[in-house]
């Protein structure tokens, strides 16, 4: 079986990892999430981030949106800081490349303003190997569901594009894309496998409408 090749994997894991808490943003491994900071906090995260191994940990806050430190999910997933350009308005414009899962062993005091965790690695350790479920998916129905769900949401993709996609980077890339609830997105995230992750995003699919934002796009 070849299975799904692997992204690349995080070489050292860091006993800590600086967390961003963003509402229904997803990041998997492999997969490519653009940014935009603007907060002082997080200027000093990428600050901190740049200086050290380039990675920040996304992970998406449970309730208390508007609270000064909501709090979080269990899971979360690490990112590696692949490109990055400051604006004139001293933003920081960024890219995050997924690279493991982790879970939130537990949060670490400190003086920084941004919030620092020690991570658990151990919990995903499939990211660690080439995932060989990706030979069970059932793409064309994967596909079939794309397409019910994007009619009845009334988006578009450009659908040869993803359908020539290889499995892991098509299923990846919807999982992120699609605008689902986050605690939708969160279940996606916590697939242990990208057959788990292809099951759990047709059922999301089917249920079309879980989303609010019937505008945003796919990425």
């Amino acid at each position: 079986m070849k299975g799904a090749k692997s992204p690349a994997r995080l070489k050292a894991k860091p006993e800590t990892l600086p967390l961003f808490p963003l509402e229904g943003a997803l990041l998997l491994p492999g997969g490519q999430l653009p940014l935009n900071i603007f907060e002082p906090r997080y200027l000093a995260m990428v600050d901190a981030a740049l200086a050290g191994d380039r990675l920040i940990g996304m992970i998406q806050p449970r309730d208390e949106i508007n609270a000064e430190k909501p709090a979080l999910y269990a899971a979360g997933c690490a990112g590696r800081i692949t490109s990055f350009a400051e604006t004139g308005d001293g933003r920081y414009l960024i890219n995050l490349t997924g690279t493991h899962r982790f879970r939130l062993a537990e949060e670490i005091a400190g003086d920084a303003p941004f919030r620092l965790a020690r991570p658990d690695w151990s919990a995903f350790g499939a990211d660690d190997e080439t995932d060989v479920s990706a030979d069970t998916v059932d793409r064309e129905a994967l596909l079939e569901a794309l397409q019910d769900y994007l009619d009845t949401e009334q988006l578009e993709i450009e659908w040869e594009k993803a359908a020539a996609a290889p499995i892991e980077a098509l299923v990846v890339s919807l999982a992120m894309g699609c605008p689902f609830q986050p605690n939708e997105k969160q279940a996606l995230l916590e697939s242990k496998t990208l057959a788990e992750q292809a099951e759990c995003l047709a059922a999301l699919m089917a249920l079309a409408g879980g989303a609010d934002d019937d505008d945003a796009p796919l990425q």
